[in-house]
Parts: C-alpha cells; sequence; structure tokens
C-alpha cells in the first residue's frame, strides 16, 4: 500500500485527507495524542497538544516513506495496533488512518482505541469507501479474476491489494456499540479511477459537484467520533429501615411569676 500512494491517484488522496486532518485536529485540546500508521501523511501537524507520537503498527521493512514536498515524519515507536503500551484513559486523540482496513482484526484495534481514550477522548479514522467509483472498479478487477479473465486489462487492479476495505456504515455500528457517538463523517475525492495526472485534474470539477449530486460515491471517508462514557449511579436497598422514634424536645421556659435574680 505504501506503494499505491506514490502514484499520482495516492497523491491526490493524500492531500485531500491532509486537509481534513488539518481542521479536525486544531480544536482538539489535551495533553497526549496518538497517529498510528501512515507516516506519509503527518496528520498531527496542526495539532498544538504537548506530547504527540507516530506509531506503525509494524517494522516500515525499508519502504521509502519520504513523499514531495518535505521529508516524512519520524516514527517513535512500533507497536501492535490491537496491543499499544498506555495505560486505560491516557490518550485524548487517537488517528487511525487507513489503520483499520490493514489490520487483520480491526474490531480488537477500536476496543484497544476505546480503553486507551479518556472520556470524551476523540478517534478519528480515515479509510476507502468500497461504495465509489474506485471500489466498483476494484470490484469489477476481482470479478474478471474469478470469471477467467486475470490476463485481460479488465483485471488490473486500480486500488491496493493488501487490507479489507470497510464501508462507513458498518464502522459507525461498531463505534456505536462501543459506546463512541459519531460526531462527523465526510466523504471526498470524488474524481473516477483515473491513474495519470493529466486525467485527474481534467476531472477535478466532480471535486465540487460530488458533494451535492453523488455525495455516498466519494473514494475515501473521514469519521470523528467521541468517546462516551454514561454515569453510574448506586441502588439503595429496596427496603428502608425503621426510624426509631425521636424523644420529645425539652424547652425550658421561664415561669412570668418567679422572681428575678437581679
Amino acid at each position: 500500500m505504501a506503494a499505491w500512494f506514490q502514484t499520482p491517484p495516492g497523491r491526490y488522496l493524500l492531500d485531500w485527507e491532509r486537509a481534513r486532518f488539518a481542521d479536525a485536529v486544531a480544536d482538539a485540546f489535551g495533553y497526549h495524542a496518538l497517529q498510528l500508521g501512515l507516516p506519509p501523511l503527518d496528520a498531527l501537524a496542526n495539532n498544538r497538544m504537548p506530547h504527540r507520537w507516530l506509531a506503525l503498527p509494524e517494522a516500515p521493512g525499508g519502504v521509502a516513506w519520504s513523499m514531495e514536498g518535505g521529508p516524512a515524519r519520524p516514527v517513535d515507536l512500533v507497536t501492535h495496533a490491537a496491543a499499544l503500551p498506555f495505560p486505560a484513559a491516557s490518550l485524548d486523540l487517537v488517528l487511525l488512518p487507513h489503520t483499520l482496513e490493514l489490520s487483520a482484526d480491526p474490531h480488537a484495534v477500536l476496543r484497544e482505541v476505546e480503553r486507551v481514550l479518556v472520556p470524551n477522548g476523540r478517534v478519528i479514522v480515515s479509510g476507502l469507501n468500497p461504495a465509489s467509483w474506485w471500489g466498483m472498479r476494484q470490484y469489477r478487477a476481482h470479478a474478471a479474476t474469478r470469471l477467467g479473465l486475470g490476463q485481460t486489462r479488465l483485471a488490473r487492479l486500480y486500488l491496493p491489494e493488501a487490507g479489507a476495505f470497510i464501508g462507513p456504515w458498518r464502522l459507525c455500528d461498531w463505534l456505536r456499540l462501543l459506546s463512541f457517538e459519531v460526531e462527523a463523517i465526510e466523504r471526498g475525492c470524488y474524481r473516477p479511477a483515473v491513474r495519470s495526472e493529466r486525467w485527474l485534474q481534467r476531472f477535478d470539477w466532480m471535486d465540487r459537484l460530488g458533494p451535492r449530486w453523488w455525495p455516498l460515491l466519494g473514494a475515501v471517508y473521514f469519521i470523528v467520533a467521541v468517546k462516551r462514557v454514561r454515569g453510574m449511579h448506586l441502588l439503595g436497598p429496596a427496603w428502608r429501615p425503621t426510624r426509631a422514634a425521636a424523644a420529645p424536645a425539652v424547652v425550658a421556659r421561664r415561669d412570668r411569676d418567679t422572681p428575678s435574680l437581679s
């Protein structure tokens, strides 16, 4: 997948995500933020938290992550995505750029994110939309292969072969089951599945019309969710203890006929 992000469609998608992450993390306050995966995208660049880390779910393996326009963000730690080295309720913000679709167990990753987030902490997820122009092109390639047309152009994949793409509707259901509240969802990259920079530029008008005329067909989705912790109420016993009758209060009263000592 790292090689695909070096292609014109990959750079086009990263540019869109970079702008979305910059807007989303600018007003996220706290002390600790974590980006899990995708070093070419410095998603925390616009955030002001004092402690920000970039973690990889696995070793880079010698892949050159540097992109045009500057060096890649240095990796702070390599960890298992479903076993983060952070205590419970210790992170204020977690970013998952294409992390779930590359994970062998995305449910476990989300449960781990829920564990390390503080109450009202935020998780931001981006992923490729299978119900999009690009997703349909990918589905056509897989269908052609199953039909024995693997040597034709119809079987040429457009998106990375690694990973299993997760629909935004399914991801929202998973988040709600973990007591997350979906705060915002956005789709983007409405241009058709073309490979060259020249043709991508010719279809730039589709990004202006897509959110209005075909909003569900964006190639990538962007979801912001907040961890909600429901309040706990202690329930008392059903029976009520019998209270002892209160003794009558003694009130001192001065008799009018009693002479004064003065």
